[in-house]
Protein backbone atom coordinates (compact mmCIF):
# COMPACT_ATOMS: atom_id res chain seq x y z
CA UNK A 1 0.00 0.00 0.00
CA UNK A 2 2.96 2.36 0.47
CA UNK A 3 3.01 5.46 2.96
CA UNK A 4 0.16 8.09 2.80
CA UNK A 5 1.77 10.76 0.99
CA UNK A 6 2.68 14.46 2.49
CA UNK A 7 -0.27 16.76 2.18
CA UNK A 8 1.31 19.70 3.63
CA UNK A 9 2.69 22.85 1.83
CA UNK A 10 4.54 24.94 5.04
CA UNK A 11 3.63 28.43 5.13
CA UNK A 12 5.93 31.10 4.88
CA UNK A 13 6.07 34.33 7.26
CA UNK A 14 5.88 36.75 5.15
CA UNK A 15 5.00 41.00 5.19
CA UNK A 16 1.47 41.80 4.85
CA UNK A 17 2.61 43.86 2.02
CA UNK A 18 3.10 40.65 -0.40
CA UNK A 19 -0.54 40.17 -1.74
CA UNK A 20 -0.34 43.39 -4.52
CA UNK A 21 -0.72 42.66 -8.08
CA UNK A 22 2.14 40.08 -9.66
CA UNK A 23 3.82 42.74 -11.93
CA UNK A 24 4.93 44.87 -8.56
CA UNK A 25 5.96 42.17 -6.88
CA UNK A 26 9.32 42.25 -8.18
CA UNK A 27 12.45 44.24 -6.40
CA UNK A 28 13.79 47.50 -8.25
CA UNK A 29 16.60 47.58 -6.35
CA UNK A 30 17.42 47.82 -2.40
CA UNK A 31 16.30 51.27 -0.29
CA UNK A 32 19.10 53.48 -0.63
CA UNK A 33 17.61 56.71 0.64
CA UNK A 34 16.01 58.23 3.44
CA UNK A 35 12.97 59.43 1.61
CA UNK A 36 13.00 55.39 0.65
CA UNK A 37 13.48 54.03 4.17
CA UNK A 38 10.98 56.61 5.80
CA UNK A 39 8.74 55.23 3.00
CA UNK A 40 9.84 51.76 4.22
CA UNK A 41 8.69 52.41 8.03
CA UNK A 42 5.74 54.26 7.31
CA UNK A 43 4.69 51.05 5.71
CA UNK A 44 5.52 48.76 8.78
CA UNK A 45 4.00 50.87 11.18
CA UNK A 46 0.95 50.55 8.71
CA UNK A 47 1.09 46.93 8.76
CA UNK A 48 1.68 46.60 12.60
CA UNK A 49 -1.75 48.79 13.19
CA UNK A 50 -3.13 46.68 10.43
CA UNK A 51 -2.36 43.35 12.70
CA UNK A 52 -3.25 45.12 15.96
CA UNK A 53 -6.78 45.44 14.45
CA UNK A 54 -7.25 41.95 13.05
CA UNK A 55 -6.29 40.40 16.56
CA UNK A 56 -9.05 43.08 18.05
CA UNK A 57 -11.35 41.56 15.43
CA UNK A 58 -10.22 38.03 16.69
CA UNK A 59 -11.35 38.96 20.27
CA UNK A 60 -14.65 40.14 19.08
CA UNK A 61 -15.66 39.47 15.50
CA UNK A 62 -19.14 40.83 15.78
CA UNK A 63 -17.43 44.12 15.22
CA UNK A 64 -16.58 42.81 11.30
CA UNK A 65 -20.38 43.31 10.87
CA UNK A 66 -20.76 46.74 11.70
CA UNK A 67 -17.97 48.01 9.36
CA UNK A 68 -19.08 50.45 6.54
CA UNK A 69 -18.21 49.04 3.26
CA UNK A 70 -15.48 51.36 2.53
CA UNK A 71 -14.12 50.72 5.99
CA UNK A 72 -13.89 46.96 4.83
CA UNK A 73 -12.17 47.37 1.61
CA UNK A 74 -9.49 49.79 3.80
CA UNK A 75 -8.86 46.81 6.18
CA UNK A 76 -8.77 44.26 3.27
CA UNK A 77 -6.33 46.28 1.56
CA UNK A 78 -4.00 46.69 4.30
CA UNK A 79 -3.71 43.70 4.70
CA UNK A 80 -2.87 42.49 1.04
CA UNK A 81 -6.26 40.86 0.77
CA UNK A 82 -8.11 41.65 -2.90
CA UNK A 83 -11.58 44.01 -1.62
CA UNK A 84 -13.88 43.10 -4.49
CA UNK A 85 -17.54 42.12 -3.99
CA UNK A 86 -20.29 43.22 -2.37
CA UNK A 87 -20.82 44.38 1.72
CA UNK A 88 -21.55 40.77 2.59
CA UNK A 89 -18.51 39.41 0.34
CA UNK A 90 -16.25 41.77 2.28
CA UNK A 91 -17.30 40.36 5.48
CA UNK A 92 -16.74 36.85 4.49
CA UNK A 93 -13.18 37.60 2.85
CA UNK A 94 -12.20 39.76 6.14
CA UNK A 95 -13.53 36.88 8.97
CA UNK A 96 -11.46 34.42 6.72
CA UNK A 97 -8.64 36.53 7.13
CA UNK A 98 -9.11 36.98 10.68
CA UNK A 99 -8.85 33.39 11.02
CA UNK A 100 -5.02 32.83 10.08
CA UNK A 101 -2.43 33.53 12.95
CA UNK A 102 -0.52 36.13 13.75
CA UNK A 103 3.53 35.61 14.06
CA UNK A 104 5.56 38.34 15.52
CA UNK A 105 5.32 41.68 15.32
CA UNK A 106 6.40 42.50 11.75
CA UNK A 107 5.04 38.98 9.78
CA UNK A 108 1.88 37.64 9.16
CA UNK A 109 2.59 33.79 8.79
CA UNK A 110 -0.18 33.44 5.88
CA UNK A 111 -2.04 30.20 6.34
CA UNK A 112 -4.80 30.83 3.85
CA UNK A 113 -4.50 34.10 1.23
CA UNK A 114 -8.04 34.22 0.21
CA UNK A 115 -8.98 36.73 -2.98
CA UNK A 116 -12.25 36.87 -2.59
CA UNK A 117 -14.80 38.29 -5.44
CA UNK A 118 -18.69 38.63 -5.65
CA UNK A 119 -20.75 35.43 -4.98
CA UNK A 120 -21.69 35.58 -8.15
CA UNK A 121 -18.37 34.56 -10.22
CA UNK A 122 -17.56 32.14 -6.79
CA UNK A 123 -13.48 31.89 -7.20
CA UNK A 124 -11.04 31.77 -4.79
CA UNK A 125 -7.11 31.73 -4.44
CA UNK A 126 -6.30 30.48 -1.45
CA UNK A 127 -4.30 27.57 0.86
CA UNK A 128 -2.42 26.63 3.81
CA UNK A 129 -2.08 23.24 1.81
CA UNK A 130 -4.33 21.57 -0.77
CA UNK A 131 -4.68 18.03 -1.41
CA UNK A 132 -5.46 18.86 -4.93
CA UNK A 133 -3.21 19.07 -8.00
CA UNK A 134 -1.88 22.70 -8.02
CA UNK A 135 -1.85 25.47 -10.00
CA UNK A 136 0.89 28.10 -8.25
CA UNK A 137 2.82 30.57 -9.35
CA UNK A 138 6.02 32.11 -7.73
CA UNK A 139 6.42 35.87 -7.25
CA UNK A 140 9.06 37.43 -5.63
CA UNK A 141 8.55 40.17 -2.15
CA UNK A 142 11.02 41.83 -0.09
CA UNK A 143 11.13 39.87 3.34
CA UNK A 144 13.14 41.41 6.34
CA UNK A 145 15.05 42.88 3.40
CA UNK A 146 15.60 40.17 1.53
CA UNK A 147 14.59 38.60 -1.68
CA UNK A 148 11.97 35.12 -1.41
CA UNK A 149 9.96 33.65 -3.52
CA UNK A 150 6.64 33.09 -2.51
CA UNK A 151 4.11 30.58 -3.85
CA UNK A 152 0.63 31.70 -4.35
CA UNK A 153 -1.48 29.04 -4.98
CA UNK A 154 -4.61 28.93 -6.49
CA UNK A 155 -6.50 25.96 -5.10
CA UNK A 156 -9.42 25.04 -2.62
CA UNK A 157 -12.79 26.69 -4.44
CA UNK A 158 -14.94 24.44 -2.35
CA UNK A 159 -13.95 26.72 1.18
CA UNK A 160 -16.12 29.44 -0.33
CA UNK A 161 -19.77 29.79 0.40
CA UNK A 162 -20.99 28.89 -3.29
CA UNK A 163 -24.65 29.24 -3.68
CA UNK A 164 -27.14 31.52 -5.48
CA UNK A 165 -29.31 31.87 -2.75
CA UNK A 166 -27.73 31.43 0.66
CA UNK A 167 -29.15 30.99 3.82
CA UNK A 168 -28.10 32.57 7.13
CA UNK A 169 -25.58 30.41 9.26
CA UNK A 170 -24.71 28.23 5.82
CA UNK A 171 -21.16 27.94 5.91
CA UNK A 172 -18.73 26.26 2.91
CA UNK A 173 -17.32 22.55 3.57
CA UNK A 174 -13.84 22.91 4.58
CA UNK A 175 -12.37 19.52 5.03
CA UNK A 176 -8.96 20.50 6.87
CA UNK A 177 -11.39 22.28 9.37
CA UNK A 178 -14.61 20.00 9.65
CA UNK A 179 -13.26 16.43 9.97
CA UNK A 180 -12.66 15.27 13.80
CA UNK A 181 -9.35 13.53 14.61
CA UNK A 182 -8.61 10.11 13.60
CA UNK A 183 -9.56 7.27 16.16
CA UNK A 184 -7.66 5.72 18.44
CA UNK A 185 -6.23 2.24 17.04
CA UNK A 186 -7.92 0.49 19.75
CA UNK A 187 -11.22 2.04 18.89
CA UNK A 188 -13.20 -0.82 16.30
CA UNK A 189 -14.53 0.85 12.93
CA UNK A 190 -15.06 0.42 9.41
CA UNK A 191 -13.96 3.08 6.61
CA UNK A 192 -16.17 2.88 3.80
CA UNK A 193 -15.71 4.83 0.16
CA UNK A 194 -17.82 5.69 -2.49
CA UNK A 195 -16.66 7.86 -6.13
CA UNK A 196 -18.62 7.44 -9.08
CA UNK A 197 -15.84 7.28 -11.33
CA UNK A 198 -17.05 8.25 -14.79
CA UNK A 199 -15.56 5.97 -16.68
CA UNK A 200 -13.05 3.72 -14.92
CA UNK A 201 -10.64 2.88 -17.81
CA UNK A 202 -10.30 6.46 -18.46
CA UNK A 203 -9.88 7.41 -14.80
CA UNK A 204 -6.69 4.85 -14.62
CA UNK A 205 -4.94 5.87 -17.71
CA UNK A 206 -4.44 9.43 -15.93
CA UNK A 207 -1.23 10.42 -14.98
CA UNK A 208 -2.60 12.06 -11.81
CA UNK A 209 -4.89 10.93 -9.11
CA UNK A 210 -6.85 7.50 -8.96
CA UNK A 211 -7.89 4.63 -7.45
CA UNK A 212 -4.81 3.33 -7.12
CA UNK A 213 -3.40 6.65 -5.10
CA UNK A 214 -6.94 7.18 -2.93
CA UNK A 215 -6.41 3.80 -1.27
CA UNK A 216 -2.78 4.82 -0.20
CA UNK A 217 -3.64 7.61 1.03
CA UNK A 218 -7.38 7.19 2.43
CA UNK A 219 -6.44 4.03 3.55
CA UNK A 220 -10.21 2.41 3.14
CA UNK A 221 -11.73 -1.22 3.80
CA UNK A 222 -14.21 -1.10 0.92
CA UNK A 223 -14.35 1.40 -1.83
CA UNK A 224 -17.66 1.30 -4.00
CA UNK A 225 -17.44 2.89 -7.22
CA UNK A 226 -20.63 3.71 -9.69
CA UNK A 227 -19.99 3.99 -13.75
CA UNK A 228 -17.47 1.94 -14.13
CA UNK A 229 -18.77 1.66 -17.67
CA UNK A 230 -17.24 -1.75 -18.25
CA UNK A 231 -18.13 -4.83 -20.05
CA UNK A 232 -18.03 -8.08 -18.52
CA UNK A 233 -15.35 -8.92 -20.86
CA UNK A 234 -13.06 -6.25 -18.75
CA UNK A 235 -13.58 -7.19 -15.77
CA UNK A 236 -11.14 -9.77 -15.76
CA UNK A 237 -7.85 -7.43 -16.40
CA UNK A 238 -9.26 -4.87 -13.95
CA UNK A 239 -10.68 -6.19 -11.10
CA UNK A 240 -7.89 -6.91 -8.67
CA UNK A 241 -7.31 -2.98 -9.22
CA UNK A 242 -5.63 -2.33 -5.71
CA UNK A 243 -2.87 -4.35 -3.77
CA UNK A 244 -4.30 -5.69 -0.52
CA UNK A 245 -8.19 -5.38 -1.55
CA UNK A 246 -8.68 -9.15 -2.88
CA UNK A 247 -12.34 -9.10 -2.55
CA UNK A 248 -13.82 -7.62 -5.55
CA UNK A 249 -17.66 -7.67 -7.00
CA UNK A 250 -18.84 -6.14 -10.36
CA UNK A 251 -21.93 -5.28 -12.18
CA UNK A 252 -21.83 -4.20 -15.52
CA UNK A 253 -24.66 -3.44 -17.73
CA UNK A 254 -25.98 -5.82 -20.33
CA UNK A 255 -28.52 -3.78 -21.70
CA UNK A 256 -26.17 -0.90 -22.98
CA UNK A 257 -22.49 -1.43 -23.35
CA UNK A 258 -20.50 0.80 -22.12
CA UNK A 259 -22.56 2.14 -19.88
CA UNK A 260 -23.49 2.84 -15.95
CA UNK A 261 -22.02 -0.42 -13.66
CA UNK A 262 -20.89 -0.95 -10.02
CA UNK A 263 -18.35 -2.67 -8.19
CA UNK A 264 -17.41 -3.00 -4.23
CA UNK A 265 -13.62 -3.64 -3.60
CA UNK A 266 -12.84 -4.84 -0.83
CA UNK A 267 -9.74 -5.72 1.82
CA UNK A 268 -12.47 -7.49 4.29
CA UNK A 269 -14.27 -10.97 2.81
CA UNK A 270 -18.19 -10.27 2.95
CA UNK A 271 -20.32 -12.92 3.93
CA UNK A 272 -22.25 -13.01 0.87
CA UNK A 273 -22.74 -10.58 -2.37
CA UNK A 274 -25.91 -9.92 -4.12
CA UNK A 275 -26.12 -8.51 -7.61
CA UNK A 276 -28.99 -6.60 -8.75
CA UNK A 277 -32.52 -5.92 -6.53
CA UNK A 278 -33.73 -9.31 -7.89
CA UNK A 279 -36.66 -7.88 -10.42
CA UNK A 280 -35.83 -8.25 -14.36
CA UNK A 281 -36.69 -4.69 -15.24
CA UNK A 282 -34.34 -3.21 -12.74
CA UNK A 283 -31.50 -5.15 -13.29
CA UNK A 284 -30.02 -5.19 -16.86
CA UNK A 285 -27.56 -1.95 -16.06
CA UNK A 286 -25.84 -3.16 -13.41
CA UNK A 287 -26.83 -0.71 -10.89
CA UNK A 288 -26.63 -2.52 -7.77
CA UNK A 289 -24.29 -4.56 -5.36
CA UNK A 290 -25.02 -5.75 -2.17
CA UNK A 291 -22.15 -7.31 0.33
CA UNK A 292 -23.18 -8.73 3.98
CA UNK A 293 -20.86 -8.06 6.33
CA UNK A 294 -20.68 -8.91 10.14
CA UNK A 295 -22.57 -6.03 11.54
CA UNK A 296 -24.45 -4.59 8.43
CA UNK A 297 -25.49 -4.69 4.70
CA UNK A 298 -23.39 -2.43 2.26
CA UNK A 299 -25.66 -1.43 -1.24
CA UNK A 300 -23.82 0.11 -3.38
CA UNK A 301 -25.98 2.00 -5.97
CA UNK A 302 -26.43 4.25 -9.04
CA UNK A 303 -29.92 4.95 -9.09
CA UNK A 304 -30.77 6.22 -12.67
CA UNK A 305 -30.85 9.60 -14.04
CA UNK A 306 -33.95 11.13 -15.07
CA UNK A 307 -32.28 11.93 -18.81
CA UNK A 308 -32.85 14.78 -20.79
CA UNK A 309 -36.61 15.78 -20.91
CA UNK A 310 -36.96 13.77 -17.87
CA UNK A 311 -37.72 10.90 -19.81
CA UNK A 312 -36.96 8.32 -17.18
CA UNK A 313 -38.85 10.63 -14.63
CA UNK A 314 -41.42 8.31 -13.77
CA UNK A 315 -39.85 5.19 -14.14
CA UNK A 316 -37.13 6.67 -11.56
CA UNK A 317 -39.76 7.66 -8.77
CA UNK A 318 -42.49 5.25 -9.30
CA UNK A 319 -40.65 2.08 -10.09
CA UNK A 320 -36.74 2.01 -9.19
CA UNK A 321 -37.37 4.18 -5.71
CA UNK A 322 -40.04 2.28 -4.27
CA UNK A 323 -38.24 -1.21 -5.65
CA UNK A 324 -34.62 -0.18 -3.78
CA UNK A 325 -36.61 1.44 -0.84
CA UNK A 326 -38.74 -2.26 -0.21
CA UNK A 327 -35.53 -4.02 -0.60
CA UNK A 328 -33.66 -2.16 1.80
CA UNK A 329 -36.30 -2.61 4.22
CA UNK A 330 -36.29 -6.07 3.82
CA UNK A 331 -32.64 -6.24 4.16
CA UNK A 332 -33.00 -4.26 7.38
CA UNK A 333 -35.33 -7.15 9.35
CA UNK A 334 -32.08 -9.22 9.66
CA UNK A 335 -29.29 -6.18 9.74
CA UNK A 336 -28.77 -2.34 9.60
CA UNK A 337 -28.47 -1.41 5.69
CA UNK A 338 -26.29 1.10 4.64
CA UNK A 339 -26.79 2.79 1.16
CA UNK A 340 -23.59 4.57 -0.49
CA UNK A 341 -23.48 5.80 -4.50
CA UNK A 342 -24.87 8.00 -6.53
CA UNK A 343 -28.38 8.79 -5.87
CA UNK A 344 -29.18 11.30 -8.77
CA UNK A 345 -30.67 13.64 -6.20
CA UNK A 346 -29.97 16.80 -4.91
CA UNK A 347 -32.68 16.72 -1.83
CA UNK A 348 -33.08 20.03 -0.67
CA UNK A 349 -31.67 23.63 -1.86
CA UNK A 350 -28.93 23.40 0.42
CA UNK A 351 -27.41 20.66 -1.69
CA UNK A 352 -27.26 22.72 -5.45
CA UNK A 353 -25.51 26.00 -6.31
CA UNK A 354 -28.46 27.16 -8.61
CA UNK A 355 -32.03 25.46 -6.73
CA UNK A 356 -34.09 28.27 -8.59
CA UNK A 357 -32.62 27.75 -11.71
CA UNK A 358 -32.70 23.68 -12.25
CA UNK A 359 -36.39 23.03 -11.04
CA UNK A 360 -37.21 20.83 -13.68
CA UNK A 361 -33.40 19.44 -14.24
CA UNK A 362 -32.76 15.66 -13.69
CA UNK A 363 -32.01 15.37 -10.08
CA UNK A 364 -33.52 18.53 -8.58
CA UNK A 365 -37.33 17.71 -9.65
CA UNK A 366 -39.78 18.11 -7.08
CA UNK A 367 -41.14 14.76 -7.92
CA UNK A 368 -37.57 13.45 -7.74
CA UNK A 369 -37.27 15.22 -4.31
CA UNK A 370 -40.28 14.14 -2.62
CA UNK A 371 -39.69 10.83 -3.58
CA UNK A 372 -35.92 10.34 -1.72
CA UNK A 373 -37.71 12.03 1.21
CA UNK A 374 -40.55 9.47 1.13
CA UNK A 375 -38.77 6.14 0.21
CA UNK A 376 -35.57 6.80 2.16
CA UNK A 377 -35.57 9.49 4.70
CA UNK A 378 -38.97 9.19 5.81
CA UNK A 379 -38.52 5.31 6.08
CA UNK A 380 -35.90 5.25 8.45
CA UNK A 381 -32.79 5.93 6.74
CA UNK A 382 -30.41 8.71 7.48
CA UNK A 383 -28.19 11.04 5.27
CA UNK A 384 -25.14 10.70 7.51
CA UNK A 385 -23.52 14.11 5.75
CA UNK A 386 -26.51 16.41 6.78
CA UNK A 387 -27.27 15.13 10.25
CA UNK A 388 -23.12 15.54 10.78
CA UNK A 389 -22.82 19.04 9.25
CA UNK A 390 -26.47 20.94 9.33
CA UNK A 391 -25.94 24.15 7.14
CA UNK A 392 -23.32 22.81 5.23
CA UNK A 393 -23.12 23.44 2.03
CA UNK A 394 -20.69 20.85 0.38
CA UNK A 395 -20.84 19.70 -3.30
CA UNK A 396 -19.99 16.10 -4.49
CA UNK A 397 -20.42 16.74 -8.58
CA UNK A 398 -19.67 19.64 -10.97
CA UNK A 399 -20.49 19.32 -14.38
CA UNK A 400 -17.68 19.59 -17.41
CA UNK A 401 -19.65 22.20 -18.67
CA UNK A 402 -18.25 25.40 -18.51
CA UNK A 403 -15.05 24.55 -15.64
CA UNK A 404 -17.86 24.22 -12.79
CA UNK A 405 -15.50 22.84 -10.58
CA UNK A 406 -13.25 25.56 -10.44
CA UNK A 407 -15.92 27.70 -9.29
CA UNK A 408 -17.66 25.05 -7.32
CA UNK A 409 -20.86 25.62 -8.63
CA UNK A 410 -21.72 22.01 -8.01
CA UNK A 411 -24.74 19.62 -6.76
CA UNK A 412 -24.50 16.76 -3.54
CA UNK A 413 -25.87 13.69 -5.22
CA UNK A 414 -23.53 11.41 -3.96
CA UNK A 415 -24.69 9.55 -0.40
CA UNK A 416 -24.15 7.30 2.99
CA UNK A 417 -27.84 6.52 4.00
CA UNK A 418 -27.81 4.54 6.98
CA UNK A 419 -30.37 2.85 9.19
CA UNK A 420 -31.21 4.68 12.30
CA UNK A 421 -30.49 1.94 14.12
CA UNK A 422 -26.68 2.50 13.74
CA UNK A 423 -26.65 6.37 12.69
CA UNK A 424 -24.73 7.30 15.92
CA UNK A 425 -22.35 5.52 15.23
CA UNK A 426 -20.84 7.06 12.21
CA UNK A 427 -18.10 8.93 13.38
CA UNK A 428 -17.61 10.78 9.93
CA UNK A 429 -19.37 11.22 7.37
CA UNK A 430 -17.24 13.45 4.95
CA UNK A 431 -16.60 14.54 1.22
CA UNK A 432 -12.98 14.77 -0.92
CA UNK A 433 -13.58 17.50 -3.02
CA UNK A 434 -9.84 17.87 -3.87
CA UNK A 435 -9.96 14.39 -5.56
CA UNK A 436 -9.89 15.12 -9.24
CA UNK A 437 -10.15 12.42 -12.31
CA UNK A 438 -14.19 12.90 -12.81
CA UNK A 439 -17.00 15.00 -12.53
CA UNK A 440 -17.65 13.97 -9.01
CA UNK A 441 -15.52 13.58 -6.30
CA UNK A 442 -15.31 10.58 -3.57
CA UNK A 443 -17.12 10.38 -0.02
CA UNK A 444 -16.56 8.75 2.79
CA UNK A 445 -17.96 7.10 6.02
CA UNK A 446 -16.36 6.22 9.26
CA UNK A 447 -18.73 4.07 11.47
CA UNK A 448 -17.54 2.87 15.01
CA UNK A 449 -18.20 -0.71 15.53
Amino acid sequence: MGSKRSLSNSSVPVSSSIVEDKKDKKLKGSISTNQDLEKGAVKENGVKSSLGEIQRFKDDPAKIETMTVRELQSMLRSVGVPAKGSKRDLVYALKCFVDTKIDGENSLAVEEHVSYVSAESMSIQSGKFSQAKRTSEIVTEAVNGDEVNLPVVKTEPWTILAHKKPQKGWIPYNPRTMRPPPLTRDTKYVKLMSWNVNGLRALLKLEGFSALQLAQREDFDVLCLQETKLQEKDVEEIKYLIDGYDNTFWTCSVSKLGYSGTAIISRIKPLSVRYGLGISDHDSEGRLVTAEFDSFYLLNGYVPNSGDGLKRLSYRVTEWDLSLSNYMKELEKSKPVILTGDLNCAHEEIDIFNPAGNKRSAGFTDEERKSFGTNFLSRGFVDTFRRQHPGVVGYTYWGYRHGLRKTNKGWRIDYFLVSESIADKAYDSYILPDVGGSDHCPIGLILKL
